[in-house]
């Protein structure tokens, strides 16, 4: 039988606010979209993407709020094409890593591990994750949207 001295007691009493801290943090839910510093894509042009065909580095007087996020864009009219149809321009699971969607976890993104598929765009953590991802598109495109957005938390 264990017995428990007051030295326990008295130990397991104070760190229970810890664990209970520890318990909130890891059970919030993670931002619907993913950004660094605040801004979306490391602040690189969403629309950009599909113009320029790769990342290109947004400035802060096209900015504009979305979704919790600050977007940034290269011009006022690539502001305005996302402005009008977010939901076109905007990375695929919120920016996150789709290839770690597609495996059921949440992973940060670099702009250069892109790729564009059937009119969306798909960042990766890193050029390693985006062959991986390249592997089996559609294949991974359908695990991440059977793990998305529950994988947020």
């Amino acid at each position: 039988m264990t017995r428990l001295t007051r030295r326990t007691s008295l130990g397991l009493l104070l760190s229970a606010p810890a664990l209970v801290s520890f318990a909130r943090r890891a059970a919030a839910k993670e931002p619907e979209i993913y950004t660094e510093d605040g801004l979306a894509i490391n602040g690189s042009d969403p629309v950009a993407y599909f113009d320029a065909k790769g990342p290109v580095r947004g400035m802060a007087e096209h900015a504009l709020s979305w979704n919790g996020a600050e977007w940034r864009f290269a011009s006022a009219a690539n502001a305005e094409a996302f402005r009008a149809a977010p939901d076109r321009y905007a990375p695929q699971f919120g920016g996150y890593c789709a290839y770690a969607a597609s495996r059921g976890y949440l992973a940060p993104t670099i702009p250069k591990a892109w790729t564009l598929h059937d009119g969306q765009i798909f960042l990766n953590a890193s050029l390693r994750a985006r062959e991986l991802w390249l592997r089996d598109v559609p294949g991974n495109i359908a695990k991440g949207r059977a793990n998305w957005p529950g994988i947020l938390g």
